[in-house]
């Protein structure tokens, strides 16, 4: 299986610690750099993914858990809890042109903790389709340490193409416009690009001006 560049750093100083300890050891010194090892692989599996067919169709743009699905007048959010054990690739949720994309240091409360979505540190990222604007926020946990967001404004999209990662635990927030019905509940096990998150029910109004969705999260 693929696995995201991102990932090389770690090898890099896990393959030297696990040559110097079994120097120093003999084969049971390589086992904790050993075991380290394939779970920096496992971690930052980077699958290919296939999108269900559908121009109305939003889908997941992290693997993991929701914990929540709030609707309002500005449109509906969906929070998806990443454990250890995702792959925490990021994933774009609809086809359109990256508009803006802002990140905000902070904290690193839990990624469960509903204080994360305003506090902790995270990268905002503004997906303009046709019929609205999307947002995905990307938001650092007690474990992630870092948000690595690869697309920039003016850059185009594929539905479930990627858009980054977070390394370890962490939370990935879906901010869908008005018109867009998630059909995901608190609960529920997501993949990204794979699973349905939410369906075009009306034409949603194209933003103007600044992004409404990026003002709403700052």
């Amino acid at each position: 299986m693929p696995v995201a560049g991102q990932a090389v750093p770690f090898l890099f100083v896990l393959a030297a610690g696990a040559s110097v300890l079994g120097w120093a050891y003999g084969p049971w010194g390589v086992l904790p750099c050993g075991l380290a090892f394939a779970f920096v692989l496992f971690f930052f599996r980077d699958p290919e993914r296939e999108t269900p067919a559908g121009d109305d169709l939003v889908v997941s743009p992290a693997d993991g858990r929701v914990m929540a699905v709030d609707r309002g007048d500005q449109g509906a959010r969906v929070s998806i809890f990443l454990s250890v054990f995702n792959c925490h690739i990021n994933r774009s949720p609809v086809a359109g042109v990256v508009i803006s994309s802002e990140h905000t240091a902070g904290r690193f409360h839990p990624a469960w903790d509903p204080r994360g979505a305003s506090e902790n540190e995270r990268q905002h990222t503004v997906i303009r389709a046709a019929d609205g604007d999307y947002g995905v926020t990307q938001i650092a946990g007690i474990l992630a340490r870092r948000i690595v967001c690869s697309k920039h404004p003016g850059d185009r999209v594929r539905r479930g193409e990627r858009i980054g990662l977070i390394q370890f635990g962490s939370r990935t927030d879906l901010h869908l416009p008005p018109g867009v019905e998630p059909t995901v509940r608190a609960g529920e096990s997501v993949r990204g690009a794979r699973t349905i998150l939410a369906r075009r029910i009306a034409a949603a109004v194209p933003a103007r001006g600044d992004a409404p969705l990026a003002e709403a999260v700052r």
